[in-house]
């Protein structure tokens, strides 16, 4: 293990990360009236530029390429210790903000931490009980780790450092989501740049588009980078709710859904592929379930009535419950997590429809969270497999997706990934309420707390619905949603090779 070459790489990423910050705190000083938070914002630019300035130097210059083991812990320590300085704004700002001495926000590290980690893995999850509180130039910072941990700091560390050299392919494909990365091109910063263009092209027209819509620039931009990111924070309380707009709506629908498609796709289309994309067996069943449990959950909510997150109780008619649907069920199936209506209070088939979509997620290669369409895929062609050699076992066909081929290697992998997050969905629930033994929480709020954590999408059920925040957790049970979210972003097995001893030892 090259840990001199570790070290040196994850401080020029803090170096990266404190002059996005830097570049914020200088906005803040037109966004805000009282320049706290911009300075909160400045002073953790000069921290972070320090410290990963020595830590870059006191690792000196290394020419030795990238392994698979030091690409393995440089992108846990770059989630770790990049949320680490992106939660300092926050905690700066509370230790700036002298006319609040008590109930801060942001009093403790550990919700600092928590609301960090948060938006650098697009959770979404907040510990917020008024969000307009909050400075604008923090508003958009805390957007912004959205939008940077969309499609990953460590992709675009890739794509604007060249020390990386060769190593960097292995530092992509441990980052990058799904079980493999298509459609891209074989140079891996040449591939991190054309992601980032596509990324910042639909950034920049849905940024217009909302503005067209109504919305102010400000909150154009802090939505756009919570959509495409599907992250979820809101500029408001009551999210997405609070414009009561059929066009907001569909602009952020649309927005969710091409978040929620392999961005390697996009590069198929720019070359001239458009027909073969439109053929892609997961961007098929991606969007096949979001048109079968609209359809679903539209039939059953019709003619109830329900609040939205504004606090209005409506009874709406069929284009409004379409509406409402439709919006809800994209938003979970691609872990965006924003909310119009409080679900919470649907019957039970269509809150336990949009449960199972927390699981399933996004395409592989999006900036989505979960398990990913097309691991539930190749799940269920497994299944029709075995079930075929019960009753003819001298038959063996492969398992294809596509024109591709499921090896052996590729099925075992899907299945341990699905058991490793259903255990430790399950492991997250049971620790939770295990921490808030002084004040006993229902089952459905600690699983629904641990699957929304784990599968980077915010809001659950119950004491974590859509109307609700996870501020009154204790700093323990936040420290198990942190690891559980950093879990999911890095898809379980980039953390859990840190806890193997043989990861450590020499070969």
């Amino acid at each position: 293990m090259n840990y001199r070459f570790v070290l040196r790489q994850l401080g020029l990423l803090l170096i990266v990360l404190s002059i996005t910050i830097l570049l914020l705190g200088a906005a803040g000083m037109v966004l805000d009236d009282e320049h706290v938070g911009t300075y909160a914002l400045l002073l953790t630019a000069a921290i972070g530029l320090v410290i990963g300035g020595s830590i870059a130097g006191v690792a000196g210059r290394v020419d030795q390429m990238l392994g698979r083991r030091e690409a393995l812990l440089l992108v846990a320590l770059s989630w770790i210790v990049g949320a680490a300085l992106a939660a300092l704004p926050f905690r700066l700002w509370a230790h700036l903000d002298k006319a609040v001495e008590s109930g801060h926000p942001f009093a403790s590290f550990v919700d600092c931490y928590f609301e960090a980690m948060s938006g650098m893995t697009t959770t979404g999850a907040t510990v917020l009980t008024s969000i307009t509180d909050l400075p604008r130039s923090l508003l958009l910072w805390r957007a912004t780790t959205h939008w940077l941990g969309g499609l990953g700091i460590v992709v675009l560390f890739v794509a604007v450092l060249p020390t990386l050299g060769v190593g960097g392919k292995k530092l992509f494909n441990v980052e990058a989501p799904g079980p493999a990365q298509q459609g891209v091109r074989p140079r891996i910063r040449e591939t991190a740049r054309i992601l980032w263009l596509i990324y910042c092209g639909l950034t920049a027209v849905e940024i217009l588009a909302l503005r067209l819509c109504g919305m102010t620039w400000f909150d154009s931009v802090c939505h756009t980078f919570a959509t495409l990111a599907t992250g979820g924070f809101s500029t408001f309380d009551a999210s997405i709710g609070h414009y009561n707009s059929a066009a907001v709506d569909v602009i952020v629908v649309v927005f969710m859904v091409l978040a929620g498609i392999n961005f390697g796709l996009y590069y198929q289309v720019i070359r001239g592929r458009g027909t073969a994309v439109l053929k892609d067996p997961e961007l098929r069943l991606y969007l096949a379930l979001i048109v079968a449990v609209t359809a679903v959950v539209a039939f059953c909510i019709a003619g109830s009535s329900y609040d939205t997150t504004a606090g209005d109780t409506i009874s709406p008619g069929i284009g409004r419950t379409v509406r409402d649907s439709l919006f809800q069920v994209v938003s979970l199936q691609t872990t965006t997590g924003f909310c119009t209506v409080n679900f919470d209070q649907w019957t039970f088939l269509p809150k336990a429809l949009v449960l199972g979509l927390m699981f399933v997620g996004g395409c592989a290669g999006s900036t989505g969270g979960g398990v990913k369409v097309i691991r539930v895929l190749i799940a269920f062609k497994v299944l029709a497999a075995e079930v075929r050699r019960v009753y003819n076992p001298n038959v063996v066909r492969p398992i294809k997706i596509g024109n591709a081929t499921i090896d052996n290697d590729m099925r075992l992998g899907v299945i341990a990934y699905l058991l490793g997050i259903f255990l430790l969905c399950g492991i997250g629930a049971g620790m939770l309420m295990m921490f808030e033994s002084d004040r006993p929480i229902p089952f459905v709020t600690a699983a629904t707390a641990s699957i929304a954590t784990l599968n980077n999408i915010g809001p659950g059920l119950a004491g974590v619905g859509a109307v609700e925040n996870y501020a009154w957790f204790s700093p323990a049970s936040k420290l198990v949603m942190c690891v559980l979210m950093a879990l999911g972003r890095l898809e379980v097995f980039a953390i859990f090779v840190l806890f193997d001893f043989r990861f450590w030892q020499r070969d």
